[in-house]
């Protein structure tokens, strides 16, 4: 890298993180959290479930395939800020048609290389998710730290309605054949109407719902029952997002008057949104889930799915009711990552199935979800 412009991490506590600017020249204020996947940057930065948030890098070498329009994971990257220890000057990819910094500078991320940080990481993990300022302006610490402890807290902020889109629209667009590889699946016919809330929606999800024989209709996160309810869909799909799942309270209401009525399927925040509709609290995790190697056990079978995460909050399993089951569950730490409720027709999943970036083990809950609208409709 020829840019040697200052920049500097300061957390909310009063620790300092220096380094070096790349991306986009200028400073931001959000949750500092860390993802451990060793590739899948870019559709980090494209997941709107990262909005209000600064991430860092686990895997020390970041950028080493530089970026390629069809992994964006939405229209816009949506993280506060990027933190790595060190960005590749060289990149190797016959897709790649513009470097990460190039990349950043382009979609207006501000971003910080050179910073340790595995001490860094280690540091999260013992204190906690906390609110950070970064800044390759003026890197003045007592300014910056000031920044972080006047900056938004995640606790009880609605950011779904900041992500979503603003008007409802036809998603047509499955899996691109040169994904598939081996014995793929193959999309199959059109059979199900899906309308699918946004949000922070993900386009793989989108392109694995059609691939499965959904036509989906994407909706506003504001969008009433009423309105659902007018376009006779087979099934109800509810998104992934960013923020306080308890701060929606809108979407939750809504899902109250939908349960029971609709085959319903969630993912991420729409799984604990669920489970706030079907009577459950949630609570924020020391320093959340976020990675693509997160083992999760199913609670019948035991079978263990290796799976990619992306949560700071999760559901209480002692507050659901006595008719949800905990379907999933976190190994590492016995967190609730699943759960169904039979008579209502309703499922979700914390984690995301749908991977990008990540592994595919969880793929078939889509499956499940077509199978539930199918035994509806018959």
């Amino acid at each position: 890298m020829t840019n040697k412009t200052p920049a500097l991490l300061a957390l909310e506590d009063g620790t300092l993180w220096p380094g070096t600017a790349f991306g986009a020249i200028g400073e931001r204020t959000g949750e500092i959290v860390f993802n451990t996947g060793m590739t899948g940057y870019q559709e980090i930065l494209t997941d709107p479930s990262y909005h209000g948030e600064i991430v860092v890098m686990t895997q020390p070498h970041i950028g080493n395939y530089g970026t390629t329009p069809e992994d964006d994971e939405s229209g816009q990257a949506w993280l506060e800020g990027f933190v790595v220890r060190s960005v590749s000057p060289i990149v190797s990819n016959y897709r790649s048609t513009m470097s990460l910094p190039d990349y950043l500078d382009d979609k207006g991320v501000v971003a910080i290389t050179d910073v340790d940080t595995r001490a860094l990481v280690k540091h999260i993990r013992t204190v906690g998710a906390m609110r950070a300022a970064i800044s390759s302006v003026n890197v003045d610490a007592d300014r910056l730290v000031e920044m972080a402890k006047n900056a938004r807290d995640m606790e009880g902020a609605d950011l779904a309605s900041e992500v979503t889109c603003n008007a409802l629209y036809q998603w047509e667009e499955g899996w691109p054949d040169e994904w598939r590889v081996g014995k793929e699946r193959q999309a199959d016919p059109a059979q199900h109407k899906v309308v699918a809330f946004d949000f922070g929606i993900k386009r793989n999800i989108l392109r694995l719902l059609t691939d499965y024989g959904c036509t989906v209709t994407v909706v506003p996160a504001s969008t009433s029952a009423e309105e659902v309810l007018a376009m006779d869909p087979d099934g109800i799909f509810l998104s992934n997002g960013p923020g306080d799942p308890a701060a929606v309270g809108y979407a939750i209401d809504t899902l109250k008057e939908l349960l029971g009525k609709k085959p319903i399927f969630g993912i991420c925040l729409g799984h604990q949104l669920l489970g706030l509709a079907l009577g459950g609290t949630t609570y924020k995790l020391k320093f959340g889930h976020r990675g693509t190697n997160q083992p999760v056990q199913e609670t019948d079978t035991k079978a263990v799915q290796i799976s990619s995460h992306n949560h700071g909050f999760a559901v209480d399993a002692d507050s659901l009711p006595d008719n949800v089951v905990v379907s999933h569950i976190n190994l590492n730490d016995d967190c609730v990552e699943g759960l169904r409720c039979d008579e209502l027709k309703a499922f979700s999943v914390q984690y995301h199935p749908e991977a990008s970036p990540g592994p595919h083990d969880a793929r078939k809950l889509f499956q499940q979800f077509v199978d539930l609208m199918a035994a509806q409709k018959a």
